[in-house]
């Protein structure tokens, strides 16, 4: 039942009325992933392609939530299939998400069960060098299912042909390198991480890390568990409230048993479903605050 779960679209991930741009696609997950690095730019990443983002697409190129949505915009920027690679004048201005959302998407539609994944990479860098003063930095990459192995793989197609250089299979990312936000939670409340080394970025150079970072992408990462898979500065439930004021002992309960279900390598399908739909503080609502970095905080209501 749940590889037929991940298999089927997600309000998010259909391609809807676009989904003749998926017409002839290659099979072979590597090759999607390629496909997905071509047709986008990261908002950090213009410098490392020569290339200033226009400021319109900068602010709001990555507040698009839906994949039909963001397809659009990538045909009207550039009408050739979506296998030929885009100058990165023409790309999605995006984030780590719309990466593996899009991936996902592309998967999904060639029948491999495929979610995507919150958490922390440590092979980011302002310096795009390999584990930068041993930071975690808050990443989305792709699960998919491979039938050969009978495994779940972690993906990142952020990575594949593109800029990066990192010592492993962007395709087959190491789960030590990778940290899924339960597995990062459960590290730090266990003693033996440091909370300050999870976050946007480290903490001489802004507040967005820590405890509370970490436990909202726990939230996202099983709200992503049951395809929903939201902008990542979408806010609701128990994650609401003060970023600046410690959790409340309630919550931190609250996340201990989200990363219960969410941090293993085999994460437990009907468990992850009960506890998205029992628990008022996780599952996400009709409506939700977003905390868009560029265009300020409003309250939006979901497809």
């Amino acid at each position: 039942m749940s590889l037929d779960f991940y298999t089927a679209q997600s309000a998010f991930s259909d391609p809807g009325d676009l989904a003749d741009r998926y017409t002839d696609l290659p099979r072979d997950p590597a090759r999607l992933a390629r496909i997905t690095r071509d047709v986008m730019i990261h908002r950090l990443e213009g410098d490392l392609f020569a290339h200033t983002h226009p400021v319109d697409r900068l602010h709001n190129d990555a507040e698009t939530r839906y994949i039909d949505d963001i397809l659009r915009i990538v045909v009207d920027r550039d009408p050739a299939p979506l296998t030929e690679r885009r100058t990165p004048a023409d790309r999605f201005v995006g984030v780590c998400r719309d990466f593996a959302l899009l991936f996902c998407s592309l998967l999904r539609h060639t029948g491999v069960p495929a979610r995507i994944r919150s958490g922390f990479a440590d092979y980011f860098g302002t310096d795009g060098s390999d584990s930068f003063r041993g930071f975690h930095y808050d990443h989305v990459v792709t699960e998919y299912w491979d039938e050969e192995r009978r495994a779940w793989r972690l993906a990142d197609a952020q990575l594949v042909g593109g800029p990066w250089t990192v010592d492993f299979d962007p395709m087959d990312v190491p789960r030590d390198r990778f940290l899924v936000a339960g597995r990062a939670w459960r590290a730090i409340r266990a003693g033996t991480a440091d909370p300050r080394t999870f976050g946007l970025h480290p903490p001489e150079e802004g507040p967005l890390c820590g405890e509370r970072f970490v436990a909202g992408n726990v939230r996202l990462d099983l709200a992503a568990l049951n395809k929903v898979e939201t902008l990542l500065w979408d806010i609701w439930g128990a994650d609401e409230g003060d970023f600046d004021q410690p959790l409340p002992e309630a919550v931190h309960a609250l996340y201990d048993r989200a990363a219960r279900v969410t941090a293993d390598d085999e994460v437990s399908f009907d468990a992850a479903r009960e506890l998205f739909a029992r628990e008022d503080g996780l599952r996400t609502p009709a409506s939700v605050l977003c905390l868009a970095p560029y265009n300020g905080p409003s309250r939006v209501t979901l497809r």
